[in-house]
């Protein structure tokens, strides 16, 4: 497919907190046509996220914070019940996972698995999310978590039962894609009963 788009032009439209870029380009249409299209692409960085489970006590650990987007499009609160995530940075997504889990959630984790990665919003985002999942126990508790004061970050650790957190799904409780695909995954591998 490469050899059937050209890329003619790049233009930044905005640098505030991440890249807008208005991407001109040809495509290359089955029948031979050649098409001149435009699209933006808000480009974040690559990140990663996890699902941190206990096979014992058959719970899972999420966070819930604020998200600005959720608040401007309905959600009324704008609080989001979502799994440990992170950007890259220049960290690879396991070095950054370990980070992100530990500043966020207190867990100091050292074993993690890659279960997949995925493009989250491909239609307009860059970004490709890696997907980690890793085992838990009350010991490896090193501090309260809750992020990082110089990132503005508030973020509220949340144990669950790992059924109650797949029926908020359900119920609307959780409205986080990357959650969702995670508890779902957890669920299809028996991960936690």
């Amino acid at each position: 497919m490469m050899d059937k788009i050209r890329i003619l032009q790049t233009e930044i439209l905005s640098k505030n907190w991440y890249t807008l870029n208005n991407v001109t380009f040809e495509a290359i249409k089955q029948d031979g046509s050649v098409h001149l299209l435009t699209r933006e692409a808000y480009d974040r960085g690559n990140g990663a996220t996890i699902l941190l489970y206990n096979t014992d006590l058959n719970t899972v650990i999420l966070t819930r914070q604020f998200r600005m987007p959720t608040y401007i499009n309905g959600n009324h609160d704008g609080m989001l019940i979502e799994c440990c995530a992170g950007l890259l940075d220049e960290n690879n997504p396991e070095d950054c996972i370990r980070k992100e889990t530990e500043e966020e959630t207190g867990y100091k984790i050292t074993n993690v698995k890659k279960v997949f990665e995925a493009y989250m919003s491909p239609g307009s985002v860059t970004e490709i999310l890696y997907f980690f999942i890793a085992e838990y126990t009350p010991d490896m508790k090193v501090s309260d978590g809750g992020g990082l004061d110089e990132e503005n970050e508030n973020i509220e650790v949340l144990e669950l039962p790992f059924t109650q957190a797949l029926n908020m799904i359900s119920t609307g409780e959780i409205k986080d894609a990357k959650t969702i695909m995670l508890l779902q995954y957890a669920q299809l591998n028996n991960l936690v009963s």
